[in-house]
């Protein structure tokens, strides 16, 4: 068989074609961001790959070429003895590391020896980035966009979840970004992924996404915590028509009681995520927040942060930023139970923002 190459525009227009996307780079390399969906068959791991610079540096480059080699031999047999033996004559594999250079191209020849029709990413990985980044210039202006507006603890996610069970079109950028989108959103022991990964991971939603479909989307700031929405998808969210929650406060805090429970569970750490806020509304207000937590009492510290803090920044930055806030259709649901967006997400899937909501 030959070995074929194909760049990375080809590549992620095709990738559905392949049976397996293999990432050869390092654990670490591929934990920061990899083509979707691929596994990683490291070529060299992480320690070895620092053995192998050690000694590029304190002995030379030939010994290290060497110890690199058979690392890189092992590493493969090892590949091919857990991955390889019970896959089809008909197999074929994507194969890519960073540049699309010798780990890579060493795993591919292997697999490409044993018959194997094998494809190699060219410039692997940087220019599959390259190729990503530059296809979010356009990709989000295929579509058209309906935005959930709501005061934190509205039911937004519940509503765009339900939606989604509903067979609708759904952009969850809190669930891709791993966070809540506040100062409160980060869960504890669960970190975000890298600004990388969510840009991967924001493409290959709205690549599978259908262009003649509308697609549903929270109304988001520029930041998901700590990682950017790409622009050009920020724009036309906040060009788009909105639908806009009313709960009541009530069931508001009821919602965030249950969505939060993990500082309930642990006020220690609810306290702690409180000291963000200490910039914005002072000493004074968060140690007052704090031993109100202390004491027990969560639910007033919740209530006291939606009505003096997060609803007049949530109102001023709607106002701001997002033209059909103001004319947004409005719909009033009865609490803020799983059931009950259910029944509001049938009735919006598939009407038009005017429509009897």
């Amino acid at each position: 068989m030959a070995l074929l190459t194909i760049t990375a525009t080809e590549a992620i227009q095709r990738l559905e074609s392949f049976d397996t996307l293999i990432d050869a780079r390092s654990e670490s390399e591929y934990a920061e961001d990899r083509v979707p969906g691929a596994v990683n068959w490291p070529s060299l791991t992480d320690e070895q790959r620092k053995l192998v610079g050690t000694e590029y540096k304190q002995v030379s480059p030939f010994a290290a070429k060497k110890r690199g080699a058979a690392l890189v031999a092992r590493n493969i047999a090892a590949h091919i003895e857990r991955e390889v033996f019970d896959k089809p004559k008909d197999w074929q594999p994507l194969v890519y590391c960073w540049r699309g250079g010798k780990r890579s191209g060493s795993l591919a020849l292997v697999l490409d020896q044993i018959g194997f029709r094998v494809h190699l990413l060219e410039g692997g990985y940087r220019e599959y980035r390259r190729a990503v980044m530059a296809d979010l210039e356009h990709l989000p202006q295929r579509f058209r966009y309906r935005v959930l507006c709501g005061k934190t603890g509205s039911g937004k996610s519940r509503l765009l979840a339900a939606l989604q069970a509903q067979g609708a079109q759904v952009l969850d950028l809190e669930g891709l970004a791993n966070h809540r989108g506040s100062v409160l959103g980060l869960v504890p022991g669960s970190p975000q992924p890298t600004q990388k990964q969510f840009d991967s991971r924001v493409w290959d939603a709205l690549r599978h996404f259908d262009s003649e479909r509308e697609v549903w989307v929270e109304s988001e700031s520029k930041k998901v915590g700590e990682l950017r929405v790409p622009q050009a998808l920020i724009e036309r969210m906040r060009a788009a028509p909105c639908v806009r929650i009313e709960l009541p406060l009530p069931e508001r805090v009821q919602l965030l009681m249950e969505d939060y429970d993990f500082f309930v569970k642990d006020v220690p750490a609810f306290c702690e995520r409180l000291d963000a806020l200490r910039a914005l509304r002072g000493n004074e207000v968060v140690n007052a927040w704090q031993e109100v937590a202390r004491s027990g009492r969560i639910e007033d510290v919740v209530r006291d942060l939606l009505v003096s803090h997060y609803d007049p920044v949530y109102l001023q930055s709607m106002q701001r930023n997002f033209a059909g806030f103001e004319s947004a259709a409005v719909i009033e649901p009865e609490d803020g139970s799983h059931a009950n967006w259910s029944r509001v997400a049938a009735g919006l899937a598939g009407e038009h923002a005017g429509s009897s909501i």
